[in-house]
């Protein structure tokens, strides 16, 4: 396990797994949930982060809109990095099934698997883990944009 030098997130940071670093790639949608890590693979990007009460719902479990958005953004990374940064990819289809809850403190990792990838339309999956156990399972369709020149 390594840990996360930014002192201004000490809480979030403890226990992230080998492997993750700070994700590069911030939004406005992305930014309230920060700090996000991501491992970068030859075929996959995976997301993680530490659950804090500002990613829950009325209930203290991870938010289902949370979820999906990261498990559409770590596929659609993924479709992108196999694509070799070519082309721009614009979500689809989008379908999501939460199996089990996700708690605060736990550890949520999206584990990404490119199934099809095309000229125009690129297939992904992912499992959506918490403290280790599925908590949800995705899958996504992305259109491949010609990137603007």
């Amino acid at each position: 396990m390594t840990t996360d030098p930014d002192p201004n997130h000490t809480a979030a940071t403890v226990g992230i797994p080998d492997g993750f670093v700070r994700h590069a790639r911030s939004s406005p949608l992305t930014a309230p949930w920060e700090p996000l890590y991501a491992k970068t693979t030859a075929d996959a990007v995976m997301l993680g982060l530490r659950i804090r009460e500002c990613h829950t719902n009325s209930r203290g479990l991870a938010h289902g809109g949370l979820i999906t958005a990261l498990a559409d953004n770590a596929m659609g990374y993924s479709c992108g990095l196999k694509l070799g940064g070519g082309g721009r990819l614009l979500t689809s289809s989008l379908a999501i099934d939460f199996i089990g809850p996700a708690k605060i403190g736990q550890w949520l990792q999206i584990e990404p698997e490119v199934i099809k990838l095309g000229a125009k339309l690129c297939v992904a999956q992912c499992f959506v883990t918490a403290g280790g156990t599925r908590c949800a399972r995705a899958n996504g369709t992305f259109s491949v944009v010609k990137a603007k020149e």
